[in-house]
């Protein structure tokens, strides 16, 4: 499997990028070609310690790179040669079989919109993120590719967001609800008001409105919303997360005696970081695409770029997007014939 990597895109690029590659394709038997200024990638693929030699690793070169405080569409149509518009340009053109950016989250979304195009009767496509459960992992989309939605995004976001979960979680049929204010069908905004009549017809497992508090209790497998709510969503969750890691470590230092027992949560204090820690997940897929593309975290260390890219890989062996294709236009078909009640 080829996947390239922006190697410019991140907060620690491209010597995280880089140090990221080199780990995965340690793991895994991926081609990585890593793409950005050429002479800076060769000077970390050069240094004595990065056992990058014989590795299957090579560099595409672009000469510009997009920064984390440009505006994304002005940067994507300006910039026609940066790393991430000649990342997504190789899926593209079937050169790789996915795209790695760590980089400016809305110029990636634009650069595999504008490269690899939308699916087949996909409204817009949609950023998903899996949250850790009481239950195991839940799916949230969107979590900030689009602010603003009708009904009918919801409504093909719930579709994907089941698709993918069956085809990469084995969840043979997931529980998808609709993230609103209540878990009466009456409660919520004309958005989520309009959305619940079209998702009780959509064929998935829908189980209704659901709240906050429901996701990390793993009362649902996909929750859908707009991305404005659920980049929020997203947000407190990372924040809860590393609070709470923080305040285990506070109260430790806090009784001094419980240092004692530490040897025997060690394992315990070790798998709850690995279930809260985004550079576990690596990064999120931007579904509705043609094409694999997987944003990673500004703040990627290379553990988290690693783990990026097998989940990129991983995608990418799976049948996700012609599953996509299929039901969505399916979908469409059943909204036109009014099947599906309004389709706004």
């Amino acid at each position: 499997m080829r996947i390239a990597l922006d190697a410019m895109g991140g907060d620690l690029a491209p010597q995280v990028t880089v140090e990221g590659a080199i780990l995965a394709v340690k793991e895994s038997r991926h081609e990585i070609i890593l793409v950005g200024d050429q002479d800076k990638i060769n000077r970390e693929l050069g240094k004595p310690r990065s056992y990058a030699k014989g590795l299957p690793i090579s560099v595409k070169h672009a000469s510009e790179f997009i920064g984390m405080d440009e505006q994304p569409a002005q940067a994507v149509r300006q910039k026609k040669d940066s790393s991430m518009a000649v990342g997504a340009k190789l899926v593209a053109d079937k050169q790789a079989e996915a795209f790695v950016s760590a980089g400016n989250s809305g110029a990636s979304m634009a650069s595999a919109l504008l490269h690899m195009r939308r699916l087949p009767g996909v409204s817009r496509p949609a950023i998903l993120t899996v949250f850790p459960t009481l239950e195991g992992v839940c799916a949230l989309l969107d979590v900030g590719a689009n602010v603003d939605c009708k009904p009918k995004n919801l409504q093909h976001f719930a579709v994907m967001g089941s698709i993918y979960m069956k085809e990469l979680f084995n969840i043979e049929n997931p529980r998808v609800g609709l993230l609103s204010i209540g878990e009466e069908p009456t409660k919520g905004n004309e958005l989520t008001l309009a959305t619940h009549s079209l998702l009780k017809s959509s064929g998935i497992n829908y189980i209704g409105n659901v709240e906050g508090r429901d996701i990390p209790k793993g009362n649902a497998d996909v929750v859908v919303s707009d991305g404005f709510i659920g980049n929020i969503v997203l947000k407190f969750g990372e924040g809860v997360a590393e609070m709470m890691l923080k305040l285990v470590k506070e109260e430790f230092k806090a009784h001094p005696i419980s240092w004692v027992s530490l040897p025997f949560l060690w394992a315990a204090l070790k798998d709850l970081r690995k279930k809260v820690d985004y550079a576990e997940r690596g990064g999120a897929p931007l579904l509705g695409i043609d094409g694999v593309c997987l944003i990673a975290h500004g703040r990627s260390n290379a553990k988290a770029i690693k783990n990026a890219i097998l989940a990129a890989g991983n995608f990418a062996e799976k049948n996700v997007n012609v599953e996509i294709a299929q039901e969505i236009q399916k979908l469409e078909e059943n909204n036109r014939n009014g099947v599906n009640g309004q389709n706004d």
